[in-house]
C-alpha cells in the first residue's frame, strides 16, 4: 500500500510517502527550490520522492491532500462573520484605552543592553498619522469594530482566492504526473491530529492542534486511541492563536511566517505584567473553549508596539499565549483523564509553550510532531488514509526522511567546486577534536531532516562554552536572533543537564520543547542557555543517529561535556542545505572554519591558502 501525502500549497509545500504504514520519505520543496517556505505545487519534491523510493506514479495507490476543495473551504471560512462582529460589539468589561493607559504607568526603564537591540527600551518608530490610525482602528467602539470586521472580510477574500489558485495548481501538477485521479482530500485539522497521534506511538492521548486556519478551524482537541479519534472541541475561525502571534511578530517588524521564534526569544527579556491585562481582556471562556475580540485586528499590536518597549510587547503576547493554552488544555486533561498530550499545528512550534504544557498537572508524557506546521499535514493526511484502510501507521522513529548522497557524489561536488579535501578514517572523532578546539564545523551527512529543525545531519556545530558565539556566528551567517543556539546532548546525560525531562525524552530527539537547565549545564554550556535559564535540546542516542552520537561521545571524552551547539546549516533567510552543492556554497559564504561532508574534511584556511597560491601562479604566468 503506497500513499502520497501533499501538504497545503500556500506555504512550506511538502511531499510525504507512506509504504505499508511506514513514513519512508518526506521532502519540502523549499530545500530543492531554495525558496524559503516555498508556496505552490511541489514538483521537485514529488519527483525526488518517487525517484528515491524507486517507484512510479503507477505504483501509487492514493494521493492525499490536507484541505477540502476551494468551494467547501470558502463555505467553512465564512461561517462566523456575523457572530464575530457581535462578539466585538459587546466589548470588554474595561475599555481598552483605560487598560492601555494603566499599562503605561507600569513601564520600567532599562539600561542593560540586549543583544540584537540598539536600546533595551526600543519601540517601533512610525509617523504620527500611522500611530493615530492604529489607535483609532484598534479602539473600542464602532470604528474599531468595523475595522476589525473589514480586516476579517479582506482575509476571507484573499484566502478564498488563494484556495482557488492553489486548487488549480494542485490539479494541474498532479495531472503532469498522472496522479490526478488518485487525489483524495481530508479536513486540515484532522491531518494535524493524525500526524501528532500516530507518529508519537502513544496508545492513548489528548491531541491538541493550534494554527492560523484550516477547514473552518484554528484549533481542535481530540481524544485518540486504538478505537479511533474523537474530536471534543473545535476553535472556530477567526479565533486563531496562530494569527494572534503572527500579528505581534509583524508589529515588531519581522516576517510572521518565519520569525515567530525570534519573538519567543525576545519575550524572556521583557515584563509581561506591563501589557498582560490588555491582552487578557480580549478573551472570553466557556469551560475550556475560548474566543477573543479583535481576532482579525492587526492594528492593536501595531499601536502597542509604538507605545511600549518591544521586549514588553513580546513578553505579554508570549505569556498570555501560554496562559490561554494551558487553561484550554488543562480543562480537557481533567475532563478526559488523559495523561499524554500530543501537539501539532504552527503554534506547537512555540517551544516555551510546549514546556508549559508538559507542566500541566496530570500530564506525564508529551510529543510534538517534528514538522508541526503545515509542512507536516501531508504526512498526517497519508496516515489518515492508512488507518482508514485498516493499517495503524507506525511510530515515526526518525525525522531523517530526505535524500542522502553517496561518497562518490560528495567527492565529485568537492572537485567541481575546486575544494581540496581530506578523506578521514574517523570523521566523527575529527569533528569532535575540532569542536573541542573551538572551531566551527559545518556537518553534512546522511539523510536530510524533515521539518524545520536541523538535527545533526545538516547542522553547524560549535562548542557551547563561549557565550559570545551567539553574536559573532549569527553575524557570519547573516542572522539576527534573540534565542541562543540550541544544544545537542547525549541522551544518557539528559538528567545531568536538564530538569523535568521525564515523559518528553522522545519528542526531545526532535528539538521541539525547552527545559530548565541544571547548574552544571549553565556553567559548562552558557552559549546554549537562554537568559531565562532554559534551553531547547536535541537528545542524541546511538539509535537515533549513530554517527552524530559518536561525535558527541568523542567530544565528551575530550572535554567532559556532553553538549555542543547545533544550529541549522544555512545562510540567513535561506532553507537548510539539501545537496552537497548547497553545503559547499553555505560553507564558503558563511566563512566557517571546516566543512565535514560525509567522510571528507575541508579546511577554510587550507582552501584560502590554496586559492591565494593559485591566484599568484596565474598572476605570475600572465606577467
Amino acid at each position: 500500500m503506497i500513499i502520497l501525502g501533499i501538504s497545503p500549497l500556500d506555504k512550506d509545500a511538502t511531499v510525504s510517502l507512506m509504504v505499508d504504514g511506514v513514513v519512508t520519505h518526506a521532502i519540502a520543496e523549499e530545500r530543492l527550490s531554495r525558496q524559503k517556505m516555498h508556496a505552490g505545487f511541489p514538483r521537485m519534491a514529488l519527483d525526488m520522492v518517487l525517484r528515491l523510493a524507486g517507484i512510479t506514479a503507477d505504483d501509487v495507490d492514493h494521493v492525499m491532500y490536507a484541505f477540502f476543495d476551494a468551494a467547501r473551504e470558502t463555505e467553512l471560512m465564512h461561517k462566523n462573520v456575523a457572530s464575530d462582529y457581535a462578539l466585538n460589539r459587546r466589548g470588554g468589561k474595561i475599555p481598552l484605552h483605560k487598560l492601555i493607559r494603566d499599562a503605561a504607568k507600569r513601564v520600567p526603564l532599562r539600561h542593560e543592553a540586549i543583544p540584537g537591540l540598539g536600546d533595551p527600551n526600543e519601540r517601533m518608530q512610525k509617523p504620527w498619522h500611522k500611530r493615530l490610525y492604529y489607535r483609532l482602528a484598534s479602539s473600542d467602539g464602532i470604528f474599531g469594530d468595523r475595522t476589525n470586521a473589514r480586516q476579517f472580510r479582506q482575509w476571507l477574500d484573499a484566502a478564498t482566492a488563494d484556495h482557488q489558485r492553489y486548487e488549480s495548481e494542485l490539479l494541474a501538477g498532479l495531472r503532469e504526473f498522472g496522479l490526478e485521479t488518485k487525489l483524495e482530500r481530508v479536513e486540515h485539522h484532522a491531518s494535524h491530529v493524525a500526524n501528532a497521534y500516530y507518529a508519537s506511538g502513544f496508545d492513548r492521548a489528548l491531541v491538541v492542534t493550534l494554527d492560523a486556519y484550516g477547514s473552518g478551524l484554528s484549533g481542535s482537541v481530540s481524544v485518540a486511541d486504538d478505537n479511533g479519534i474523537e474530536r471534543i472541541d473545535g476553535i472556530e475561525t477567526p479565533y486563531s492563536l496562530g494569527t494572534l502571534y503572527e500579528s505581534v511578530t509583524s508589529a515588531l517588524g519581522m516576517r510572521p511566517d518565519r520569525h515567530a521564534g525570534k519573538v519567543v526569544g525576545l519575550a524572556a527579556y521583557g515584563d509581561a505584567s506591563v501589557l498582560g491585562d490588555v491582552l487578557r481582556s480580549l478573551f472570553e471562556w466557556d469551560g475550556g473553549h475560548f474566543r477573543f475580540r479583535r481576532s482579525s485586528d492587526l492594528y492593536l499590536s501595531r499601536y502597542l508596539s509604538t507605545r511600549f518597549a518591544k521586549i514588553d510587547l513580546a513578553a505579554a503576547y508570549q505569556t498570555v499565549l501560554e496562559e490561554v493554552v494551558v487553561r484550554h488544555v488543562t480543562h480537557y486533561v481533567e475532563s478526559t483523564g488523559s495523561d499524554a498530550i500530543v501537539l501539532s499545528g504552527g503554534v506547537a512550534a512555540n517551544v516555551k509553550l510546549n514546556q508549559r504544557m508538559l507542566a500541566i498537572s496530570g500530564v506525564r508524557r508529551i510529543y510534538v510532531h517534528p514538522n508541526m506546521g503545515d509542512g507536516g499535514c501531508g504526512t498526517g493526511a497519508a496516515m489518515l488514509k492508512c488507518r482508514e484502510l485498516g493499517v495503524r501507521p507506525q511510530r515515526m522513529a526518525s525525522a531523517y526522511l530526505g535524500p542522502d548522497y553517496s561518497e562518490a557524489e560528495l567527492a565529485q561536488a568537492l572537485r567541481d567546486a575546486g575544494l581540496p579535501a581530506q578523506r578521514q578514517a574517523d570523521i566523527e572523532s575529527e569533528i569532535a577534536r575540532l569542536v573541542a578546539d573551538k572551531k566551527v564545523v559545518a556537518r553534512f551527512n546522511g539523510r536530510m531532516e524533515y521539518g524545520p529543525r536541523a538535527l545533526g545531519n545538516r547542522s553547524i556545530l560549535y562548542s557551547a562554552h563561549d557565550p559570545g558565539v551567539n553574536q559573532w556566528l549569527n553575524h557570519r551567517l547573516g542572522r539576527t536572533e534573540f534565542m541562543p543556539f540550541a544544544p545537542a546532548t547525549l541522551y544518557e546525560d539528559r538528567n545531568e543537564n536538564y530538569l523535568g525531562m521525564d515523559g518528553a525524552e522522545f519528542t526531545s530527539e526532535f528539538m521541539t520543547i525547552t527545559f530548565d537547565c541544571t547548574a552544571s549545564m549553565r556553567a559548562q554550556c552558557p552559549a546554549a542557555v537562554h537568559i531565562d535559564g532554559t534551553a531547547r535540546p536535541q537528545l542524541v542516542s546511538a539509535e537515533s543517529n549513530p554517527s552524530f552520537y559518536r561525535v558527541l561521545t568523542e567530544y565528551k571524552a575530550r572535554t567532559g561535556i556532553s553538549s555542543v551547539i547545533n544550529t541549522s546549516f544555512n545562510m540567513h533567510e535561506e532553507p537548510i542545505v539539501c545537496t552537497p552543492q548547497d553545503a559547499i556554497r553555505a560553507f564558503q559564504l558563511g566563512r566557517l572554519d571546516y566543512l565535514a561532508i560525509g567522510p571528507f574534511l575541508v579546511s577554510a584556511v587550507e582552501n584560502e591558502q590554496s586559492a591565494s597560491a593559485t591566484a599568484r601562479q596565474v598572476a605570475h604566468a600572465s606577467s
